[in-house]
């Protein structure tokens, strides 16, 4: 059962798993949303918020996991790249890292915030070393809703890597939020399509970009 300050061994073993799948199979419930330099984007349709679930498979060649995921949980470094951030940092509070983001949304939409925990464990499986991320959305009092900003309560993230045996990664990520408010889902689903969400994912795949100018590029051999 999964602890409302923590995610289970078997939540971290289960997206362990996802990384062994074979990509969705044409024509079943995944759609295949996008294709680009080895990587698939698939969506499933959430019935219950009439919004979709994405997960990435593929693999980044020349990128190794454990610079990857570095990259990733470096909170400093996505202010830097990512300019949809308003507000973004890191507080301990009973032990647990947990995440303040706060989203910026084009006029006359409300920005939107996230308190969410993210945990890394960098595990072994079957002689394998796999780095894993999950994040999700919590609610906490020490953490209340500020006026003029909606709170996503609705957010899950996982990020699993591992070597591709040569220089490269192999990848999956799990993604959904639900923004709230009164926007549309379809108008929610067609924006992820064609900006924010896509533009993360594409921000992600083109890592191997931004990694050359991230503070730990020089111990990354070429």
């Amino acid at each position: 059962m999964e602890a409302p300050w923590g995610f289970s061994e078997e939540r971290f073993q289960a997206a362990c798993r996802e990384l062994s799948q074979p990509a969705p199979a044409a024509g079943g419930a995944w759609q295949l949303l996008a294709e680009t330099m080895g990587i698939g984007i698939y969506r499933l349709c959430d019935e219950q918020s009439g919004l979709y679930e994405y997960k990435i498979f593929g693999g980044l060649a020349d990128c190794p996991p454990e610079l990857l995921a570095d990259v990733y949980m470096d909170l400093d470094y996505r202010k830097q790249w990512d300019q949809y951030v308003k507000e973004l940092s890191e507080k301990i509070y009973d032990g647990k890292r947990i995440i303040y983001w706060e989203v910026k949304y084009p006029f006359p939409l409300s920005n939107r915030d996230y308190v969410y925990l993210r945990e890394r464990r960098d595990m072994e499986v079957d002689g394998q070393k796999i780095w894993v991320m999950l994040a999700k959305s919590v609610s906490l009092p020490q953490c209340p809703e500020k006026p003029g900003i909606i709170r996503v309560n609705s957010y899950v993230q996982s990020l699993v890597l591992a070597s591709d045996g040569k220089t490269g990664s192999k990848v999956y990520m799990y993604y959904f939020d639900n923004p709230g408010g009164m926007i549309p889902s379809w108008l929610i689903n067609w924006a992820a399509k064609v900006s924010r969400k896509l533009g993360a994912i594409s921000s992600f795949v083109l890592s191997k970009l931004f990694l050359r100018i991230h503070p730990l590029y020089p111990i990354w051999p070429p």
